[in-house]
């Protein structure tokens, strides 16, 4: 009996939740659109949250107008920050295949955003966009740079790279970006160094256990170490360093165990 109610009870409250799902029905999402926002006047730059001071906005303006004219690129700028026009800047700037829409906006972690059109993937794939956010959008660059700073430097970079026919990272080696692969550089030879430690008698270095553990030092040395640097920068000095610190790791790593040994006694 006390079964049969249970079942009776479950019954009920799922012919419950099915009426409950027909008589509310979820309200449509939709796309915000507020063309009101946006300015009569066609201009590249919309500047909604004032992040542009007046004299920079108007040299960013003839730059983009200038740019677009030589290469064919559309550059466009649009910051925000309590209300967006959204999908009403398609219509208004008619983005196409060739276009680059920079939305600065502060109310996220991040503030940059980028509206990408199909024939630009083709020279910037989409981790360049990923980095792009990463180096100048984040909070401390725009702490201590500005939005502003953030925004010119963002399309600085894009121009540049759409000029000379593409790029595949972000050009330019942050001290931050740096101070990482030379740590990666450092950790692949402190491993390349333990590995080498001789485990016979007689053997100066363990060439076998360095060939194991190979995939582990090369990916921190020349994957994490070496690539971004060569990558980003033609500067020799952060190569310099990076291949210093795996030696240098590398050493103190292999000399270890001599370090240890007990010394003997006088006595």
């Amino acid at each position: 009996m006390q079964h049969r109610w249970k079942r009776i009870f479950i019954s009920f409250i799922i012919c419950l939740l099915t009426l409950s799902s027909w008589m509310i029905s979820p309200s449509e999402a939709r796309a915000v659109n507020n063309p009101e926002l946006l300015p009569e006047e066609v201009t590249p730059v919309v500047d909604l949250a004032n992040y542009l001071p007046k004299q920079q906005q108007d040299a960013l303006v003839k730059d983009i107008e200038n740019f677009e004219s030589e290469t064919g690129w559309k550059l466009r700028v649009l910051t925000q920050y309590d209300r967006s026009p959204g999908r009403a800047v398609i219509n208004f700037w008619g983005l196409d295949d060739k276009s680059i829409l920079l939305v600065a906006d502060g109310r996220g972690g991040n503030l940059l955003a980028f509206s990408i059109g199909d024939a630009v993937y083709e020279l910037l794939p989409r981790t360049f966009w990923i980095e792009m956010q990463a180096r100048f959008g984040n909070m401390y660059f725009v702490r201590d740079n500005g939005e502003n700073k953030a925004i010119s430097q963002a399309l600085d970079t894009v121009k540049s790279c759409l000029v000379q026919g593409g790029c595949n990272v972000v050009p330019g080696l942050p001290r931050e970006q740096w101070i990482l692969t030379l740590v990666t550089s450092i950790v692949g030879g402190l491993v390349f160094g333990f590995a080498g430690i001789p485990r016979k008698p007689g053997q100066i270095f363990a060439w076998q256990w360095a060939l194991i553990m190979s995939p582990l030092w090369f990916i921190l040395f020349i994957a994490f170490g070496i690539g971004p640097v060569v990558t980003r920068t033609s500067e020799w000095l952060p190569l310099v360093r990076n291949i210093g610190g795996f030696g240098l790791g590398a050493l103190v790593a292999f000399l270890t165990p001599y370090f240890n040994q007990p010394t003997p006694s006088k006595t």
